[in-house]
């Protein structure tokens, strides 16, 4: 764990096999970080542009291109959770994450069904199956939780998204506790996507006299107190999407604006080694008063919650679909 005081984590969003097998081991080894994360867009650039999948593209040609994909993955995913599992054995984190198609995002009994397929396959403990935050997509997390499966909530972007997903781990750890009186809950994190507020918002917000660089914050923020207070002790908030695009931030500027207790932040390997060049100190967290006062300002200056909050939803869910499907081309 990066700060044990705190118990604030830190994972790695990327993956890639000769990655897994070179830096990230002495990542692992230095404390640096103690979990990983994988998505569409991050496979499609491994898959699609390393060498390293040659010979096993080679060798399940005959495949078809969604099953040679799941091969592919599943294998980076078993390696990496091989390498964490020492982490999840003495109960620091040690997981890794693995994302359903995303294209099942309104099938709750598709996602549900991949989810166990995926999770099945790589036989791992430690191991995390990503569903984003739908209607459908709560559903499928239950069921998950429900048979024993550890779930990342992802594209987590408003508070009513955050809600659901604690409501949806919540009604799937009793049924599992219920079941399986004496064995250890599944693990749910919800992933709240921080930096593509700012980058959606920043220019509309300065010409409005308000500061940039802090909607995703604060959004991020109030979630991370729902989250908190709802007392889950098999669930945790993740800060996801903490990297920064240009130069008007620091680059690891949201792993310290959100350096909170009992959190998880997911970032870039560039953001975090920025990020381990100095020491930090936990954050501060804002009061409720002055979350309350900045989007009163916001919306006053004409910005809608809910409509931001839809529009990142769809253009995180067209991302991530558009990524699967170039895999999918690739590997025909």
């Amino acid at each position: 764990m990066y700060n044990e005081t705190i118990k604030f984590s830190l994972w790695c969003d990327f993956l890639e096999r000769d990655f897994i097998n070179s830096e990230f081991i002495d990542l692992i080894k230095n404390k640096t970080i103690n979990g990983a994360t994988s998505n569409p867009a991050i496979f499609k650039s491994a898959i699609c542009e390393s060498m390293a999948y040659s010979a096993m593209k080679e060798d399940y040609k005959k495949k078809s291109p969604k099953d040679l994909y799941e091969i592919l993955a599943t294998s980076d995913i078993k390696v990496a959770a091989n390498k964490l599992l020492a982490n999840y054995a003495n109960g620091d984190d040690g997981f890794v994450s693995l994302e359903v198609d995303p294209n099942l995002y309104d099938d709750s009994e598709g996602t549900y069904k991949e989810g166990k397929k995926l999770f099945n396959a790589i036989k791992m403990p430690n191991v995390m199956i990503k569903v984003p935050a739908t209607k459908d997509g709560y559903s499928a997390m239950k069921e998950l939780i429900k048979k024993g499966v550890s779930v990342n909530a992802t594209l987590i972007f408003s508070v009513d998204q955050a809600k659901e997903c604690l409501d949806a781990f919540e009604e799937g750890s009793k049924a599992f506790a219920k079941r399986w009186p004496n064995s250890p809950l599944p693990k749910g994190v919800i992933s709240i996507f921080v930096s593509r507020f700012d980058r959606l918002l920043d220019n509309d917000l300065k010409a409005a006299g308000i500061e940039a660089g802090k909607y995703g914050i604060y959004n991020a923020t109030k979630a991370y107190k729902l989250i908190e207070e709802r007392g889950l002790s098999n669930v945790r908030a993740l800060f996801a999407s903490t990297g920064v695009k240009g130069d008007e931030l620091e680059p690891d500027y949201y792993i310290k604006e959100l350096l909170y207790p009992n959190s998880i932040n997911t970032a870039p390997l560039s953001t975090i080694k920025e990020f381990i060049k100095t020491s930090h100190e936990p954050k501060e967290i804002p009061s409720d008063s002055s979350i309350s006062e900045f989007f009163n300002s916001c919306k006053n200056a004409g910005i809608d919650y809910d409509e931001v909050c839809q529009k990142l939803l769809d253009d995180g869910l067209d991302a991530f679909c558009k990524a699967f499907d170039e895999i999918l081309k690739s590997l025909q």
